[in-house]
């Protein structure tokens, strides 16, 4: 029994694949996690390039304020990264007084596929020279759902995962 052991200890036969099999979890866990958060980044990156092209066309066309499905339905047309935008989006329209701060909810409001829908929920047109904030919530449904970063995302009922969007402007004088 001892020499069956000596010459176990002394073969060294198999050791690439014992490390292959520790290794390769890590190195797969990185790879999903980078795919998962470069799809992630495109996708708020062009959610926040739409909000801020919406939100110039609402400051530049004085006289007139679109409504809460308008304002939807400018966004969808200017990105391509929300599945099913006009059911996963969800807008707010914030009336701030710059000169007493009292901010909005900390906690943006999305839809969520597993309850019933809300519309608006808050939602009010600005005077002139008043400043506005405009949140968009973009739902979206992870790649890879348990594994990864991933697993580490918040999720709701239906198992999305959000993306908000800030933008703050002042209605110009019509």
């Amino acid at each position: 029994m001892t020499r069956f052991l000596k010459r176990f200890r002394k073969e060294d036969a198999g050791h690439a694949s014992i490390e292959f099999a520790i290794m390769f979890p890590v190195f797969f866990f990185i790879l999903l996690s980078s795919i998962e958060l470069g799809v992630m980044t495109v996708r708020s990156a062009l959610l926040e390039r739409a909000l801020d092209v919406v939100v110039r066309e609402i400051r530049l066309t004085t006289g007139s304020a679109p409504s809460h499905q308008k304002l939807r339905e400018m966004l969808c047309s200017e990105t391509n990264v929300v599945p099913d935008c006009l059911n996963n989006l969800a807008l707010e329209m914030y009336l701030v007084d710059p000169r007493a701060w009292a901010g909005i909810p900390a906690k943006a409001t999305c839809t969520n596929r597993a309850e019933e829908v809300d519309p608006v929920v808050s939602f009010s047109h600005g005077m002139d020279n008043e400043l506005m904030i405009l949140r968009a919530c973009a739902k979206f449904t992870p790649m890879f759902t348990d594994l990864g970063i991933s697993a580490l995302l918040q999720r709701d009922g239906a198992g999305d995962s959000a993306i908000v969007a800030k933008s703050a402007f002042v209605q110009e004088p019509r």
